[in-house]
């Protein structure tokens, strides 16, 4: 299982109407084969940064980042954030049945 952590830290603008604009993208991901999570959260500490936990069988994060609807949300999601985001990915042997 490759499995991700991304924090977004999003504009104070933007922060209360995040998730209805990453919300054709979440369904997006969540609809792709080899997809077994694609969830958001809101900091408690800083309510203008979201986390995104995701992750997908091995292979299929590839096929993910290299999809029309990966290409449309980073070029769109851009500017409403104040940096680029903090990524970790790993991969995580033994983790059927997630």
């Amino acid at each position: 299982m490759i499995f991700i952590v991304v924090k977004f830290p999003v504009k104070p603008e933007y922060a209360d109407e995040w998730l209805t604009r990453v919300d054709a993208f979440t369904q997006a991901t969540r609809a792709e084969a080899g997809n077994l999570w694609f969830e958001w959260s809101r900091s408690v500490d800083d309510p203008t940064t979201y986390i995104l936990v995701e992750a997908f069988v091995d292979g299929a994060a590839a096929t993910h980042v290299e999809s029309d609807h990966f290409t449309t949300a980073m070029q769109t999601l851009q500017p409403l954030i104040r940096a680029t985001p903090d990524i970790v990915s790993t991969t995580i042997d033994g983790a059927e049945g997630w």
